[in-house]
């Protein structure tokens, strides 16, 4: 039950929470009564059901007589996906989203209503900070995306290319109208989508606000879908929607993917083959043909200097001749302080 002093919905802007729901039948509960427990209450709460396992399906359902919560049933989409349907499904004016296996601190949506700035007719978002936990929700740290992103609000595009921005759907509130301006998130990515929604607002000339408080409980573990084979496939696939939005303007000195995507998630691409090829495991043939791509965009790319591109292709013709256990053997090699410089080939294409 919302909190005895919880200011009446009539008194805030609508509001409503989406959660998507995938097999997360040992985490939701935990999730849905974060939300009724809010000191201001949203005006809707929806679950996504994305294409959950039946017996995932009747838990939810269990858990829909006890909370009032809708819930919205879909193919298997991803997050993205899931969210949109979510929103589709809802008529506020004020979106709120939370991840299945993380939870919202009390005052959530009162911190979040309360950061939205009066007369603001270009309002787009405005996030908060998150604790940091593990999987049972014990907190590792209390300000975790001010430790990994500097510059709060947003202000330029080259900050959004060259760093992840570290604006979490789940503490974050969004207005409608941005939302439906840009088509709501980008269903082909499992990973990134967040990332890419709201350098889609920024663009479009939607304000952002941040506000230095904790307003959500991040819960990171190996389940989360912030790790695994889909997060690579999406980072790749965003990489590429990246360079064809931003094509270099050498007249204005603006090299994009030299200067911000290049740096950004270049080693990414290294690394995911390297590792793939000393596990032999069965993304090998994918990491590398990923690598390969990425490696002739580097070469074609006018802008590059040649020594990062002589390293990048000698990185992928050792990858490709070499077996995993040179691979492993060369890892090992290589830590020696001798021949550590020999690392860098492998390790990185800078």
């Amino acid at each position: 039950m919302p909190h005895e002093n919880a200011i009446t919905v009539a008194a805030r802007p609508s509001v409503v929470v989406v959660i998507p729901f995938y097999n997360g039948a040992d985490f939701i509960e935990r999730s849905v009564k974060s939300v009724f427990n809010q000191t201001v209450p949203a005006h809707e709460v929806i679950v996504v059901n994305d294409g959950s396992r039946p017996e995932e399906r009747e838990a939810l359902g269990a858990l829909a007589a006890r909370y009032p919560f809708r819930i919205v049933d879909k193919e298997n989409g991803g997050q993205g996906s899931a969210r949109n349907a979510g929103v589709a499904a809802s008529s506020a004016d004020f979106l709120c989203f939370l991840d299945q296996d993380d939870f919202y601190l009390p005052n959530h949506i009162e911190i979040l209503v309360d950061g939205i700035p009066a007369g603001d007719a270009r309002f787009g978002f405005v996030y908060a900070d998150l604790y940091e936990a593990d999987v049972d929700g014990n907190v590792v740290r209390t300000s975790l995306v001010k430790e990994h992103a500097k510059n709060h609000p947003k202000r330029s595009i080259f900050d959004l290319l060259r760093y992840d921005m570290f604006v979490l759907p789940s503490a974050a509130l969004v207005s409608r109208v941005a939302f439906d301006a840009v088509g709501g998130f980008d269903g082909q990515f499992m990973g990134y989508e967040d990332d890419d929604l709201f350098l889609r607002i920024f663009r479009k000339g939607y304000s952002n606000h941040f506000i230095d408080r904790a307003v959500t409980v991040w819960c990171i573990h190996t389940e989360s879908t912030s790790f695994g084979i889909r997060m690579i496939r999406s980072r790749f696939r965003y990489f590429k929607k990246l360079i064809a939005m931003f094509p270099d303007e050498p007249r204005r000195g603006r090299f994009y993917f030299r200067d911000q995507l290049v740096p950004r998630f270049g080693k990414f691409f290294v690394d995911h083959a390297i590792e793939a090829i000393k596990l032999d495991n069965e993304y090998r043939g994918e990491m590398f043909a990923y690598l390969s791509e990425y490696t002739d965009m580097v070469l074609a790319n006018p802008y590059m200097g040649r020594r990062r591109k002589v390293k990048l292709w000698i990185t992928r013709f050792l990858l490709s001749h070499s077996t995993p256990g040179i691979v492993r053997a060369i890892g090992s090699a290589t830590k020696l302080p001798l021949i550590r410089g020999f690392r860098k080939i492998y390790k990185t294409e800078a």
